[in-house]
Parts: structure tokens; sequence; C-alpha cells
């Protein structure tokens, strides 16, 4: 099919005006018995070159179809193609088209198609390089006008906000001693399930348990509990035995806690009765288990906490008044008009400011008492405002150690990408001011919250926010239609398409996953 196609061209382009020729497209109709060429080129062509194009087109039909030919002088002005580039990517790549404005490409036309290049700051070159955009832009252009296309990327500086406008950190706050407590509340209506008789008096704060050593319990909602069946073999009898456990997810408003609880025989059907939305007590340690930190459930009660609880924040500093390092800036995506109708959004949604955040890291180690943290490399995030992404934040974040061959491939970052990127603690303070007054949303939230926590209570600000999980809603919204509940798999359900294991991407889609989550669901626990 290809051999024919080529030499199809071949002697259309035989043609003085249609040297440059590209055909796209070829419309049957079986009604007429036709076929009708739609060719475009960059010249003039006569009426005698627009009958031999159709005599040639009619030899490579079957008998009994006749060609039609439409051609369409069509050469591109400077104007036009970068209209047509930029709406392209926005398109086609809307995560990289928020980093884009149309002002930010510059067309240099040649005697046959042109060079493009589009200005990008510093940092954010490799959305536009690593994920091949430029080829498929040029693709696009070749599909659309006659001539060769070629583009490339240069880096620039943004500018910054007018120094004037910066504040000044109050003096002595960088010195600032800021002491970090394990959070505790009482425990109220607590009533047995599968526990000592004696009501349990208190809860760790669910975001503070990492800090924990020994036996605590937690306190608050059901977010999501299942019943998994299992087998097991009795040693002594040498019979296998049908068990049950249960996947439980449980939040207090400060942070989501997701474990497993081994019912025993006798209060089995008593946690079954357990439903969404009832409160309850768990009960356990914190367990190391190859290489990460988890909760180990040993008991299950039901209980709540006090009436109208509202989470005590810890001491930290203040919110800045302005930004310094990392400058949010508006995002804009045609296709939110389509995908998130005002009519539609639950009260929730509307109501709430949402900042949903991603993050690149050295690891997975995100828990001190395994050994050294592993660092943040890229902070990615969007704010949502009435239901609508309507900012982005994004930067790389400086790192001292080198980058691993499995954290490269699977991220796309180098070391390279990290040279003059801001240092933690100034992306922490700019993050700290954008997520003010909003909540915060992840998918499997709490991974990458622990590092945000942790490099946080660090540089002395306390991200005491609460959390909403895409992974958690995806269970319970989606349950029984997805092979698994990562990432890509909820994107793909929701056709969503993203550059995956990049910050700022994975934020944008967590954005839209989120959105169409709670559409579904109606509110927000």
């Amino acid at each position: 099919m290809a051999n024919k196609l080529n030499e199809y061209l071949a002697e259309i382009r035989a043609l003085d005006g249609l040297k440059n020729a590209i055909l796209c497209g070829i419309t049957l109709s079986k009604k007429e018995k036709t076929a009708e060429f739609f060719l475009v080129t960059d010249k003039t062509y006569s009426v005698r070159e627009e009958a031999a194009a159709r005599a040639i087109s009619e030899e490579y039909l079957p008998d009994g179809i006749s060609a039609r030919i439409k051609i369409v002088k069509r050469v591109p002005e400077p104007d036009g193609l970068r209209k047509r580039i930029f709406e392209y990517i926005q398109k086609t790549f809307p995560a990289a088209a928020a980093f884009l404005e149309e002002g930010s490409i510059e067309v240099e036309m040649l005697s046959s198609g042109a060079h493009f290049y589009v200005d990008i700051a510093s940092g954010e070159q490799s959305l536009f390089t690593s994920g091949k955009i430029l080829d498929e832009v040029s693709r696009y252009l070749t599909s659309v006008y006659c001539g060769t296309f070629y583009g490339n990327v240069r880096i620039v500086e943004k500018a910054a906000p007018d120094p004037s406008i910066l504040d000044e950190m109050p003096e002595g706050e960088e010195e600032e001693n800021v002491t970090v407590e394990i959070r505790r509340f009482p425990i109220c209506d607590y009533e047995k399930i599968d526990g000592a008789d004696a009501p349990l008096k208190t809860a760790v704060y669910i975001a503070d348990c990492q800090a924990v050593e020994g036996d605590y319990n937690v306190c608050g909602t059901v977010t999501y509990i299942e019943e998994i069946e299992y087998t097991k073999h009795n040693e002594k009898t040498g019979e296998d035995v049908q068990k049950s456990r249960f996947s439980v997810s449980l939040t207090d408003g400060t942070m989501s806690l997701r474990t497993t609880y081994f019912p025993k025989k006798a209060t089995v059907e008593k946690v079954r009765n357990i439903k969404i939305g009832d409160k309850i007590v768990i009960s356990g340690a914190n367990e190391e288990y190859k290489g990460s930190t988890s909760f180990k459930a040993s008991k299950i009660n039901y209980g709540t906490p006090p009436e109208g609880f509202e989470p005590v924040a810890r001491k930290g500093k203040p919110v800045p008044k302005a930004y310094h390092t990392v400058f949010p800036e508006p995002y804009v995506d045609y296709t939110q008009a389509g995908l998130f109708d005002d009519l539609s959004k639950p009260a929730d949604l509307k109501n709430n400011v949402f900042v949903v955040f991603d993050l690149e890291t050295t690891g997975l180690n995100n828990n001190p008492a395994m050994g050294r943290m592993d660092k943040i490399i890229e902070l990615g995030a969007v704010k949502l405002v009435n239901g609508e992404i309507v900012e982005k934040f994004s930067t790389f974040v400086a790192c001292k150690e080198k980058l691993s061959n499995e954290i490269i491939n699977l991220t796309g970052i180098h070391d390279e990408d990290l040279i003059g990127a801001p240092e933690i603690e100034k992306v922490l303070a700019d993050f700290y001011k954008f997520t003010d007054g909003a909540y915060l949303v992840g998918h499997n939230v709490t991974f990458d919250y622990r590092f945000v926590h942790y490099y946080g209570e660090q540089n002395g600000y306390m991200f005491d926010k609460k959390l909403f999980d895409t992974l958690t809603l995806a269970q319970e919204m989606l349950r029984g239609r997805l092979a698994n509940y990562k990432l890509n798999t909820v994107a793909d359900h929701y056709g969503f398409t993203f550059n995956h294991h990049r910050a700022f991407d994975d934020a944008c889609v967590t954005a839209k996953v989120f959105i169409e989550l709670v559409k579904a669901k109606g509110k927000l626990e």
C-alpha cells in the first residue's frame, strides 16, 4: 500500500504545479461510484494539470470507480502557522500546552516549509523533548501543508515579579526552632467489637502516625471496606481452611490510612456489619516490611472523634506574603469547558479549593525511621477553584545526589535538568503559600504527602491539611470495573492521556480524574 502511494505521488509531482503536492485524503461514494482525491499544493496549477491529475488518479482505481479531484492551494503564513501549531499542541498535548503561550512560538519561513521555535523556561524543556512533541507537530504540519517543517526548543528566562512586591521574611524566622509534637484527641462513644472491655481513651492523628513507636489507636470515618476471602493451610490437620480478611481505609480529616484487618472467628460477623461512613477505632502498631513502614491492625472497635472535632494546627512558620522562587501561572485548557460542565458539579467541588499535587523523588523511602529519606526532585501541582483547573505550579528541585539509572529511566529526568533548580526549602515556602486555604489531593496521596510533610517540618512549614485520595475514591466508585487502580488505568478509563511519571503531568491528570470521581460520587466525605 505504501509503495502504491509513493508511485501515485511521484506521478502527481511530475506536474509542475503539483511538484510539492500532498495527498490529504480520499473520499469514497458508493452511491455515485466515485473516489475524490484531495490534494494540497503550494504552487499555481493549470486546468490542464488538474485534468492530468484526475487521469493519473483514475489509473489507481478499480474498474467501475471514477476519479474526482479537489486541489487546494495552501501556502502557510507565519501567523496562521503559529496559531495552528499552538492549537495542535493544546488539543494533543494539553499538559505541555499549560506551559506555552501562542506568542512563545516563532516561525521562520523557508522556500518550502518552515522552521519553528518554542520558547520554554529553563527546567521545562524536557516536556517538549523527552515526549517527542515537536516531532509530532512536524508530522502534523507536513500532513496539512506542502514542504518540510522542523521544530526546536529555545531556553528563555522567565521574568520574575517586580522585586518591590516581594516580602521580607520576618526577622529571626529562619532561626525559629519549631517543635513537632504527636497530636492526639479523645475517643468518644466507644463500643466493643474486638478489643478490651475498658474503653480506649485517645487516638493519634493519622497525619502523625509515622512518628509513633509501640501500640496506638487511630479513629475516624470508614471510606472503604472490602472483605477478601483466602485459603490458609492448617499444618496440624493437613486441611485447607477458608478465611477472611478486610481491607479498610480510614480518615480523621488530617490524612487517610489503609490497613488490612484479620478478624477472629468469633467477631467476623460483627466486622462484616461495618460499612462506609461508620466511625471506628483501629488499634495496632507500625511495622517495617520490605523497606517500607505500614500500620498493622490488631483490633477494631466502634468509636468517634469528639463532636465538632477540628484538627489542631501545629506551630510553624506563617504563610509567606508573596512568592519568591516558584511563581504559579494561569492554567489554560480548552477541553475543560466540555469536560467539566458547571451544571453537573457537586457543591463540595464548587465550594472548596483543592491543590492536586505529585512528586518525583530519588527513591521510595518516605520514612526517616527506615534510614536516610529520599529527596524530592520535581514538584508539580494544579489548583482547582469552582471545580476547574485555574493555576499551575511546577518546578525541579536541586539535588546534590547523582540520580540512579532507574529513576532516570522512570521519569526522564537527568542530573543536568536539576542544575540551577531551587533548593527544597525555597520550593516548599512557595508551595506552602500555593496551598494556603486549600485541601490537598493526590493519587495514593499519603506516599507523596509524607515527603512534603517531612521536608515541610524540617523547614518550619506544617502542611496539616485535609487530604483526598483519588486511589481510594476510584476503589469506591469504580470497584469491579478496572483491572487495578493505578493512575494510568483510571486515566485510561476516563479517556485522559498524559506523560506518566512526570510530576506536573501526573498532577494535571489526577485533577481531571478527581473531578470525574467527585461528580460520580456527588459529594465528599
